[in-house]
């Protein structure tokens, strides 16, 4: 969408319908359940997104952020609270670009992950934002002052090690700087990756020994910035390729595979194979132009990069179109076998449907969404002892248009075609947003 898009529109889809702010900060104990939750369940499921406080906003993107969370404790629902990330942002109605240039002003709308002890509210332009298990606003958080640049929003925790690895891109130079901080939440690792120019590096990945970096053409444009917007398009001449670079190594250490021009906002998962490096995720043919009607819809792909040949090669999973791709936490940057998609609609980027992958075969089960119900990225929450890799649930929240107001729906991840084993009725109405994590106590 662009600004002309808004001027045309005084309601564009992002200010529209249950991707409308909400203007309250909500707290409510003891919530009303339909069904049962499974009483092991004992944390809070937080999901982030961009709540324009004044009403207005020029793009989705850009809007202030606002965390909205349930706590779960023995089989109850004992708190729902929604939450601005207080940041200095947040108080100015019109941010300048000057202000939205400091790296501490984030709108921290984007996800919000738990590591090393610390909850961190998570927008890719500036540092990351530590808040409470409470969504208390702390402040930014450095690493101990060692991070002195942006960091993504889509950082990777490896399981195996608890590394939280991730980047951060900027369209000035240096155009990509790659980030390793230990399980303890120690910075030991940062190193300047070569790039011919600044793009929109949204997501990357890791397998069990490598990181996967992604430079795609979606570039910057300073025009399309001073009308209003994200100032980025999609410039086919640039290229597309993938990188492959061992964890602990340095730029000199990347090999880069050229794909076809595309983009990708998520990444599903990445893993080794051999001498293969396997790559899933949403693939969007194009991105964004000035007379775009509707966007493209990104679809299911899967890449595999030979380390030894060189060669590259990219197949079609499905022609759905889908994102906000999620694995359980314990798969990351491991071989596995389930996925779990969202179905967007056709005109804007409402979820309809949850979509969980068989990977190896390509097949699909769905729960879809009934009588106008719009849903959220869904989340994997492992079940307690649990033996196989989809003996868990999915987490979402649920927006009811009759009702005005939204749930938290619990689904058998086993079997997600099936009703909700749990509903937990909230007080308000949770927009659509972004992304979201279970963090256990």
């Amino acid at each position: 969408m662009t600004t002309s898009d808004t001027a045309a529109n005084p309601k564009p889809f992002w200010l529209s319908d249950n991707f409308a702010p909400v203007f309250s900060e909500t707290t409510e104990h003891n919530l009303s359940v339909t069904g049962t939750i499974p009483t092991e369940l004992k944390g809070r499921y937080f999901r982030n997104g961009a709540n324009p406080p004044s009403g207005k906003s020029e793009d989705w993107f850009l809007a202030c952020g606002m965390i909205h969370g349930v706590e779960l404790d023995g089989g109850k629902a004992t708190w729902y609270r929604n939450r601005y990330v207080q940041t200095q942002l947040l108080e100015e109605e019109t941010p300048s670009q000057e202000s939205r240039m400091k790296l501490e002003n984030s709108i921290a709308n984007t996800h919000i992950v738990g590591h090393a002890g610390k909850i961190l509210a998570l927008a890719e332009l500036s540092l990351p934002i530590e808040v409470s298990k409470d969504l208390d606003t702390h402040g930014p958080y450095t690493f101990d002052g060692k991070l002195k640049a942006n960091m993504t929003a889509h950082p990777k925790i490896c399981p195996v090690t608890g590394e939280m690895l991730f980047f951060g891109y900027s369209f000035m130079p240096p155009f990509l700087t790659y980030h390793r901080a230990s399980a303890s939440g120690e910075l030991i690792q940062t190193e300047i990756i070569d790039v011919k120019g600044g793009t929109m590096a949204h997501d990357f990945n890791i397998t069990e020994n490598y990181v996967i970096f992604m430079d795609l053409p979606i570039v910057f444009d300073m025009k399309l910035r001073m009308e209003g917007g994200l100032g980025i398009r999609f410039d086919e001449e640039y290229g597309a390729r993938l990188g492959i670079m061992p964890r602990k190594g340095t730029s000199k250490d990347v090999v880069w595979f050229e794909i076809d021009p595309c983009y990708i906002y998520h990444t599903m998962n990445a893993y080794e194979d051999g001498d293969e490096v396997v790559l899933d995720g949403c693939r969007l043919v194009g991105y964004m132009t000035e007379d775009m009607v509707k966007p493209p819809l990104p679809m299911l792909y899967q890449w595999r990069m030979n380390l030894k040949t060189g060669a590259v090669s990219e197949r079609q999973i499905d022609d759905l179109g889908v994102d906000f791709p999620r694995v359980p936490d314990s798969k990351v940057g491991q071989p596995y076998r389930y996925g779990y998609t969202a179905e967007f609609g056709q005109e804007t980027p409402t979820v309809v449907a949850f979509h969980k992958y068989d990977m190896p075969t390509g097949s699909k089960t769905s729960h879809h969404l009934k009588n106008g119900r719009t849903g959220s990225e869904a989340v994997f929450v492992p079940a307690a002892g649990s033996t196989s890799e989809d003996d868990g649930y999915l987490m979402s929240y649920v927006h009811d248009p009759a009702t005005d107001k939204s749930d938290l729906i619990i689904l058998d991840a086993k079997n997600i075609e099936n009703d909700p084993i749990a509903v937990i009725h909230l007080p308000a109405r949770v927009p659509a947003g972004f992304h979201g994590s279970w963090i256990a106590d």
